[in-house]
């Protein structure tokens, strides 16, 4: 297979920086990077400029920041630039088949998973949610389906107990560069050969909203560490207590000397500085650390005496 010399880079979160990271320090710097343009962030609701497009304007690299890459200019842009390969790293829109045909040698993404698992927007989230103990990044060639492309590489790691989202994404992200620069090295040398995906095995994360973060005291205890796991930073999770929204920054599952009793949300009492509630199946949540609206976190004991939370009151 020709060098490849000419790289257009598509990317738009941190989790695509890694990537060029790893790309100009092979000496593959893009000659072209496009992300999405700013969009309104925050309480201000401020434009904020995607990291991707930050990196690229650091170091001069040509910027495109196109609406959506289905406009005609964009595409006919692509055309003249006439690129040999694109890396495509967390975007965030999909490609039509006329930008996929523009690269000489193919759209190459890098997907937070072990494909064909977790195909779809949330991929560290859905292998948090899951309690899988291992996950890994793909290197895939793209066609017109969503992450359905052929396989070129893979690589695994095993997932810590205590790792969220934000963490675990940030491991994948550098991971994931890593594997991009030798992905484009063997294909090069012509020793990578597409592998096509088991579609009998796949499984699909859908985006996460806020209403995923509402806590279900019914689940059983490991469930609800699984979703504190994969909705922090974002959008948490977070219950009631006295009517008031609360929200749980951190806990984890715990045993307890006595068979519980009780409606799951229960507090059945502080140890160890964590305020044990009663879950699904009879197991125990224990909070570590919560945060009321518009105030500062605090430990779960400072809560439980601040407040003066009951044995036997509800947490919802």
């Amino acid at each position: 297979m020709p060098a490849i010399k000419k790289i257009v880079f598509f990317g738009t979160p941190d989790f695509a920086v890694p990537t060029l990271d790893a790309l100009e320090e092979a000496g593959r710097t893009p000659a072209v990077i496009v992300s999405q343009p700013a969009r309104p962030a925050g309480r201000g609701q401020d434009a904020a400029e995607p990291p991707v497009a930050e990196w690229a304007r650091e170091r001069k690299v040509p910027l495109l920041q196109p609406e959506s890459v289905k406009d005609e200019a964009f595409l006919e842009e692509m055309t003249k630039l006439a690129p040999d390969v694109a890396v495509v790293v967390a975007f965030g829109q999909i490609f039509p088949p006329e930008l996929l045909a523009i690269p000489k040698q193919g759209c190459i993404n890098l997907h937070a998973s072990l494909l064909p698992k977790y195909r779809g927007a949330s991929p560290v989230q859905g292998s948090l949610l899951e309690g899988d103990k291992k996950t890994g990044v793909t290197t895939m060639l793209m066609d017109e389906g969503l992450d359905t492309g052929p396989i070129l590489l893979q690589e695994e790691t095993l997932i810590r107990s205590y790792e969220t989202t934000e963490r675990l994404s940030g491991r994948l992200a550098k991971l994931g560069g890593g594997v991009m620069v030798e992905t484009l090295a063997q294909r090069e040398k012509n020793k990578i050969k597409p592998r096509k995906q088991r579609d009998e095995s796949a499984s699909y994360s859908p985006q996460i909203t806020k209403r995923d973060g509402k806590i279900n005291w019914a689940l059983t205890a490991d469930e609800i560490y699984n979703r504190l796991r994969a909705y922090t930073p974002w959008p948490g999770l977070s219950g009631h207590f006295r009517g008031r929204p609360l929200k749980i920054v951190w806990g984890v599952p715990m045993t307890w000397e006595e068979a519980p009793f009780g409606v799951s949300g229960t507090y059945l009492g502080l140890r160890q500085g964590r305020l044990a509630i009663l879950c699904g199946n009879g197991t125990i949540f224990g909070i570590e650390d919560v945060q009321r609206p518009g105030k500062k976190e605090i430990r779960g004991s400072d809560f439980c005496n601040g407040e003066r939370v009951r044995v036997g009151e509800r947490f919802a």
